[in-house]
């Protein structure tokens, strides 16, 4: 018999077409959703492997989501602020990834203080307005316009957005710093405040994960907190810090219930 025969006959014709639409389905269904994380070592540090016994957030998140429908990548970096993640090229190379219907989980603000050109030279202008300065890098001798640092996380909303995914911004996590009453020192009035502007500047959902974990310390106490979340300074949490943040962002995701990215957490 030959093949134009085959063809023309129409159960042939409709096992093929069944065939077609299962193989499309299945290709659909491999490509899972991306939850992107980007920031500085309280969310990834070293590694992602505990090094020195210390852990970021974003390598404990995972295990809040249903993995079968969102892949989660950690993409933070040591050491970055909201400036030189981006650059760095850090911020080029997961943009290039990104598809429609992928997450951006964002936290800066621990490193962007300090000198704007000597140095590390990763400050950032303090606010959220469009103020620039012009500095020349005194490792490189390259010239480089310095931007706020809501200007640098308003360029993360707008670039994830164009890309077709949601952005979401979080406030930094504390430092394991107390005053006299047994309270937490917070960020309320600097870069969680910048945060939560730029997020709205850019309809973007606000995570302030700098509250609810600071509210979670002080319920657990200073002395607990000292001795249990961290070891070598006031910013990098050991395992147990890590997986509470975790659980902090999960908590403030469920305090935006019109983010899409609840959809995938485990029931």
């Amino acid at each position: 018999m030959s093949i134009k025969k085959i063809f023309n006959r129409p159960v042939v014709l409709l096992t093929l077409l069944v065939v077609g639409v299962i193989a499309i389905c299945a290709a659909h269904q491999k490509e899972k959703a991306t939850l992107w994380i980007i920031g500085d070592s309280t969310v990834k540090n070293g590694s992602g492997k505990g090094d020195g016994g210390l852990w970021g957030w974003g390598d404990y998140l995972a295990a809040h989501f249903d993995t079968t429908r969102l892949k989660v990548v950690n993409k933070a970096r040591g050491g970055r602020s909201s400036r030189t993640y981006q650059t760095e090229g850090l911020w080029n190379d997961v943009l290039a990834q990104i598809k429609p219907g992928d997450f951006v989980l964002m936290q800066f603000g621990h490193n962007d203080g300090g000198p704007m050109a000597t140095g590390r030279a990763r400050a950032s202008i303090k606010g959220n307005n469009n103020d620039t300065v012009n500095v020349v890098l005194e490792a490189t001798g390259k010239k480089e316009t310095v931007h706020s640092y809501g200007w640098y996380m308003r360029k993360y909303i707008a670039d994830a957005k164009a890309k077709g995914a949601a952005p979401i911004v979080l406030s930094p996590i504390p430092r394991n710093i107390w005053n006299e009453e047994g309270e937490v020192a917070r960020n309320s009035n600097d870069y969680g405040k910048w945060a939560k502007e730029a997020a709205e500047q850019r309809g973007a959902c606000f995570i302030d994960l700098n509250k609810i974990v600071a509210d979670h310390y002080e319920k657990i106490g200073e002395q607990k907190v000292r001795s249990e979340f961290f070891l070598k300074d006031h910013t990098h949490t050991t395992k147990a810090g890590a997986i509470l943040n975790a659980a902090s962002v999960v908590e403030g995701l469920k305090m935006q219930p019109d983010c899409p990215l609840n959809n995938y957490l485990k029931q």
